[in-house]
C-alpha cells in the first residue's frame, strides 16, 4: 500500500497538505529530518503515515500527556495498535506495554522524554523494532528555545541502539538558531529542513494601546462574530473576565490547568460545539485543540515570547478565512512583563527552601521518594507553608527543568485494575475466600485483558451490576489490592507530582547554568523582543513576526494596525470621505460591483488608492469584500 493509499484508508484524505509528502518521503528514505510546520499544519500525519508504512513501530517522544492520550485514542479507533507511557503509571502496566512493543504488537508508542531514561525502558531497548523516532515539540531540546526541557537532551542517547533509524523532529516555532541547535542535539547525520512559510495571509495582527481593555474586548467581540479565545496570565482572572463578559451578554467560559478534568472538558465541549462564543484561558488552553472557525484570539496580557504569541495567535483562522489576532496593552504592561520574567527565576535560596518544604509536605525522607506519584495542589502547599504561590510555581518549574521533579496538570486517569494471579489461582482464592467470590467473578468478567493489562473500570457501574454502593466496591478493591490479588489504581483527577530521583539534602541541591543563568538571560531577551514588537509602529506586524523566525523577503500584509496607519497617513481625510461617499452612492444603485467595474466608475482614482480606501471601509464595516474581487454594501451593520 502506498503512502497516499494509507492516507486515504485511515484519514480519508486523497491528497497531502503542502510539505507533508516531502517530509514523509524523506524519513522513509532513512534521512534525519526537521519539519517546521505551523500550528494546525498537520504535523502528526508526517510521522503516523511513515510509522504505518515501515516495518516495526514508531516511537513518538512528546511532553504533552493530554495530546498523547488523544492521539492514542484516535489511532485505536482507526484500528491501529498504539499505547502511551508517561510518569505516574504503574510499573506493571508499563512493563506490559513494553512487552507488547517487544513482541511486535504495536505500531505507535508515545513516551514522555523522562521515560527514555528509566531502567525498565532501557532494558527493553535491544528488543524493540523502532522504524522512526518522532520528536514532537522539538524546540524543547534547544537551550535557546522558549520551552527548554533537559530530559529532551537524552533522546539522542537511544540512537546508539538504532543507528539506521531516522529521526523526525517537529515544531511549529523555531528561530534559525533553535533549528540548528535541534539538529545538533539530535545528532542528525545531515541537515535536512522542510519549512513552510510562517506568513498566514488570512490573519490580521493588531497591537492596540488601550487603558480600558475589558470594554474594548466587548467592542471587538460585538464587531467580529464567531468563536474567540482570550489569553490571560492569571488563573483567577480567567473566571473573573468570563463572568464579566456574561454580564455584558456574551457567552463565555474559562479554562486553566488548576481546574478539574471534568470542568475543563465541559468548557472545551461547550466552546467546540458553539454553545459559548468565548473561552478566557491561560496558556494551558490550546494544545491539541483543533477548531477551524476561531475568528479572534485576544491577548489581554503581554505574552512571554514571540514564539508563544505566534503559536497561540495561530489558533485563529485555520479554515483560511479572515481572522484577527489582537494584543491589547498599556504602558504598565511592559515593565510588568520584565518583572514577571524576573519572578520566574527566584534566588537559589528560595528554590532550595521550596524543595525542602515540598518533600516535608509530601512526607518524603532524604534518600526516598524516587518515582512515587503524589497528588499535589500547589495552592494548598503554598498556603500550608505560607509561601508566595508565584515563587513556588517558578521554583517548581526550575526544579522540573533540572530533572528533580515532574509536574502533572489535572489529567483524567480512569480507575484501572489488573489481576496479579492467574485464572486458576483465582479459582482457588474464591474457594478459600467466599467473601470475595461473587465480587471477583464480576470483576473478571467486567473487561477483557484484565489478567494481562491494567484495564479501565467504572466503580459505579460495577456497583450497579452487583447491587452494591460505590464505596463498598472501592473498599473491596482496596482489600484485594492489599492482599496481592489485584493491582488497583484509583481514578486520578487531581494535579500530580513525581520525584524523578531520591530526595537530596537541600545543601546539595544545585541548578546548572543552562537551567538558571542562561535560561533567565534568554527569557529576558525574548521578553524584550515582545516589547520591541509592541513598540515598533513602522514595520508591518506580520513582517516583524516572520522575520523573527528567519524568513527572508517577507511582504507587508497591508491589513495590520501598522499598515492601516500608514495608509491613513498617505490618504487625506477629505480625499477619503469624498471617494468613500462616491463608492456608497454607486452601491446604492447596484448591490454588488466588481473591482474592475468600480475602477471604471471612478476614473480619477488610482487603483492602489482605491484598494486602500476599500480596505479601510471594510475595517469600518461599511462594505463587504466578497470573493472574486466583488464589493457589496454592508446592510447588516445598519
Amino acid at each position: 500500500m502506498t503512502i497516499t493509499e494509507l492516507l486515504f484508508k485511515y484519514w480519508g484524505f486523497r491528497a497531502f497538505r503542502p510539505l507533508q509528502k516531502e517530509i514523509i518521503e524523506s524519513v522513509i528514505q532513512k534521512k534525519d529530518t526537521l519539519a517546521l510546520l505551523p500550528t494546525g499544519g498537520g504535523k502528526s500525519i508526517c510521522y503516523q503515515v511513515p510509522g504505518l508504512y515501515l516495518d516495526g513501530f514508531c516511537l513518538v517522544v512528546t511532553p504533552l500527556i493530554a495530546l498523547m492520550k488523544d492521539q492514542v485514542g484516535a489511532l485505536k479507533k482507526k484500528g491501529i495498535p498504539a499505547h502511551a507511557l508517561f510518569s505516574g503509571m504503574e510499573k506493571s502496566e508499563i512493563k506490559a506495554i513494553l512487552q507488547h512493543a517487544s513482541s511486535g504488537n504495536l505500531k505507535f508508542l508515545y513516551v514522555s522524554p523522562e521515560r527514555l531514561e528509566t531502567d525498565l525502558f532501557k532494558a527493553h531497548l535491544p528488543h524493540l523494532n523502532i522504524n522512526l523516532i518522532a520528536v514532537d515539540e522539538a524546540h524543547c531540546i534547544s537551550q535557546w528555545g522558549y520551552d527548554f526541557r533537559p530530559p529532551y537532551l537524552k533522546i539522542a542517547a537511544i540512537r546508539q541502539w538504532f543507528p539506521n533509524t531516522p529521526v523526525l523532529a517537529l515544531t511549529a516555532t523555531a528561530t534559525p538558531t533553535v533549528a540548528d541547535d535541534i539538529i545538533q542535539k539530535l545528532a542528525f547525520k545531515e541537515k535536512i529542513i522542510f519549512q513552510s512559510s510562517f506568513q498566514r495571509e488570512n490573519l490580521i495582527y493588531m497591537v492596540l494601546k488601550e487603558e480600558d481593555k475589558l470594554n474594548r474586548i466587548v467592542s471587538i467581540l460585538q464587531k467580529v462574530q464567531g468563536s474567540s479565545i482570550i489569553y490571560v496570565r492569571n488563573r483567577k482572572r480567567t473566571k473573573e473576565i468570563a463572568n464579566w463578559l456574561r454580564q455584558k451578554g456574551i457567552t463565555a467560559g474559562y479554562y486553566h490547568a488548576g481546574m478539574t478534568t471534568d470542568q475543563r472538558d465541559e468548557t472545551q465541549r461547550a466552546w467546540m460545539d458553539d454553545y459559548i462564543q468565548v473561552v478566557v484561558a491561560t496558556n494551558a488552553f490550546g494544545m491539541g485543540i483543533d477548531k477551524a472557525t476561531v475568528r479572534t484570539v485576544i491577548h489581554l496580557d503581554c505574552p512571554d515570547s514571540l514564539e508563544a504569541y505566534f503559536q497561540e495567535a495561530g489558533r485563529a483562522g485555520r479554515d483560511g478565512l479572515k481572522s484577527y489576532c489582537i494584543l491589547l496593552w498599556e504602558n504598565a504592561d511592559l515593565s510588568e512583563l520584565i518583572d514577571y520574567i524576573e519572578a520566574n527565576f527566584p534566588p537559589l535560596e528560595i528554590i532550595k527552601k521550596t524543595y525542602n518544604a515540598l518533600c516535608n509536605y509530601l512526607k518524603i525522607p532524604i534518600g526516598g521518594g524516587k518515582d512515587e506519584y503524589n497528588d499535589f495542589s500547589l495552592q494548598l502547599f503554598a498556603d500550608s507553608y505560607n509561601l508566595n504561590p508565584l515563587l513556588v510555581f517558578s521554583s517548581l518549574r526550575l526544579l522540573e527543568k533540572e530533572g528533580y521533579i515532574t509536574l502533572r496538570d489535572v489529567i483524567n486517569e480512569p480507575s484501572k485494575v489488573r489481576f496479579l494471579i492467574s485464572s486458576s489461582d483465582l479459582y482457588r482464592f474464591q474457594v478459600e475466600n467466599k467473601k470475595y467470590d461473587h465480587f471477583t467473578k464480576a470483576l473478571a468478567r467486567s473487561t477483557s485483558g484484565i489478567f494481562t493489562d491494567l484495564s479501565s473500570i467504572r466503580e459505579d457501574q460495577l456497583a450497579l451490576s452487583l447491587k452494591l454502593q460505590t464505596d463498598q466496591v472501592v473498599k473491596l478493591l482496596h482489600e484485594l489490592h492489599s492482599m496481592g490479588v489485584i493491582i488497583y489504581q484509583p481514578r486520578r483527577d487531581k494535579p500530580g507530582l513525581i520525584l524523578n530521583s531520591e530526595r537530596v539534602d537541600e545543601r546539595y541541591l544545585a541548578l546548572s547554568p543552562e537551567n538558571y543563568q542562561v535560561r533567565k538571560q534568554e527569557a529576558l531577551t525574548r521578553a524584550k523582543s515582545v516589547i520591541s514588537y509592541i513598540e515598533n509602529q513602522e514595520l508591518c506586524r506580520a513582517e516583524q513576526l516572520v522575520t523573527y523566525f528567519g524568513e527572508k523577503n517577507a511582504l507587508s500584509c497591508k491589513q495590520c494596525d501598522v499598515c492601516i496607519n500608514k495608509n491613513q497617513k498617505k490618504l487625506s481625510l477629505k480625499r477619503f470621505k469624498e471617494i468613500s461617499y462616491s463608492i456608497k452612492q454607486i452601491l446604492k444603485k447596484k448591490n454588488n460591483i466588481t473591482l474592475q467595474e468600480l475602477i471604471k466608475s471612478l476614473p480619477d482614482v488610482r487603483e492602489a488608492e482605491l484598494k486602500s480606501i476599500l480596505k479601510l471601509m471594510e475595517e469600518e464595516k461599511e462594505i463587504i469584500l466578497l470573493p472574486n474581487n466583488t464589493i457589496s454594501e454592508n446592510t447588516n451593520d445598519k
